[in-house]
């Protein structure tokens, strides 16, 4: 269990975001918690915001033994795939979807603008991003019905950031439109056949079915295969992204124990070059926070860990500016606070993958 100091500042984060909360005595009250239209997206919704919301609830369940938590995670889950998962004008399912499958259509990112370079679409990393959200809940309430939630959705975007699928050297695209008929970016993401392959081999492993998603998952081996080693990159989210899907499969697959130590490798550079000495208008707090998650799924040693207190530490100054990054900010610094769930092993044994 965490100290109270970071417990109280995770929880801090989440109150920006989803206050109010939920007294200990709501669940009794008969007055159900709907998750408030705070995330900084369309509708109040933004997918990789409410990740991070559903796996830091079910990480403040976990470290307080609170059920009032795991019925945030709960309740958020069901806004943003009644949001996200339907239309921009919240009329009907976006097309696929139906009342059985509902998450077949996708899930949109949650774009405040509808069209143009940053409009709304579908983005492969922050559906994989839900995916794991949905297969922690599983994993902290033993109910199967989140984990296999994510699977439909995992088999119906999965072609759609796909070209040339069927060969020997497939590839992919990073954003797809809300409708998942056609590419809106044509270029490769960086992290996404990794992500794709970990976390499709983590809702496989939990569903108890050896087989389940084996296609998918042997396109991501493509993928990576194509694409070689993976680097990584001096962008600290990125790195920090790097670092935690290396470390469901560092010490079992040899990627990723490389890549865990090329990370390790990277991140000591950065900080050694005098990064901790930059001005803030030269860098992004959430990005930051995302390298302090994945440096303490690194087994860092103690000069990581006090440059990840640094970082923490230098943005407390700025936490009261008021701005479109706020949502995302605070999630992710809850995150870095306390990794919780978002760790292999934080809820017990993980099922083998």
């Amino acid at each position: 269990m965490s100290s109270a100091a970071p417990l109280s500042q995770f929880l801090t984060s989440m109150k920006q975001v989803y206050g109010p909360l939920p007294s200990p005595s709501a669940s009794s009250s008969g007055t159900p918690w709907r998750p408030p239209e705070k995330s900084g997206g369309h509708r109040g919704r933004y997918l990789w915001t409410d990740a991070f919301g559903v796996v830091n609830f079910l990480t403040l369940y976990r470290e307080t033994g609170e059920e009032r938590y795991l019925d945030c995670a709960r309740s958020l889950v069901a806004t943003v795939h009644d949001v996200l998962g339907r239309t921009r004008d919240g009329r009907s399912r976006l097309p696929r979807a139906t009342e059985a499958e509902p998450l077949a259509g996708g899930l949109r990112i949650g774009k405040t603008e509808e069209h143009g370079r940053d409009g709304d679409g579908q983005y492969h990393h922050y559906l994989t991003l839900w995916m794991f959200a949905l297969n922690r809940m599983t994993l902290a309430t033993g109910d199967p019905t989140f984990n296999n939630s994510a699977i439909s959705l995992a088999r119906a975007i999965h072609p759609n950031f796909f070209v040339n699928r069927d060969t020997s050297s497939p590839r992919m695209v990073w954003k797809i439109s809300m409708d998942m008929s056609r590419a809106l970016v044509h270029s490769e993401g960086n992290l996404d056949p990794i992500d794709g392959y970990v976390v499709f081999k983590t809702l496989a492993a939990a569903s108890g079915q050896p087989d389940t998603l084996k296609e998918e998952i042997e396109d991501y081996a493509k993928v990576m295969q194509r694409k070689g080693e993976h680097f990584a990159s001096e962008d600290m989210l990125d790195l920090g992204m790097s670092s935690w899907t290396s470390h469901w499969l560092r010490g079992k697959e040899d990627w990723a124990t490389v890549l865990a130590k090329r990370c390790t490798r990277q991140l000591k550079e950065m900080f050694q070059s005098g990064y901790n000495d930059m001005p803030a208008r030269y860098r992004l707090a959430f990005r930051e926070y995302g390298a302090c998650l994945g440096i303490q799924c690194l087994e860092p040693d103690e000069y990581l860990l006090r440059k990840k207190d640094e970082v923490i530490a230098f943005w407390e100054k700025y936490r009261e500016t008021h701005d479109d990054l706020r949502p995302i900010t605070e999630v992710m610094r809850a995150a870095a606070l306390i990794p919780g769930a978002f760790r292999s092993g934080y809820f017990g044994k993980e099922p083998g993958i």
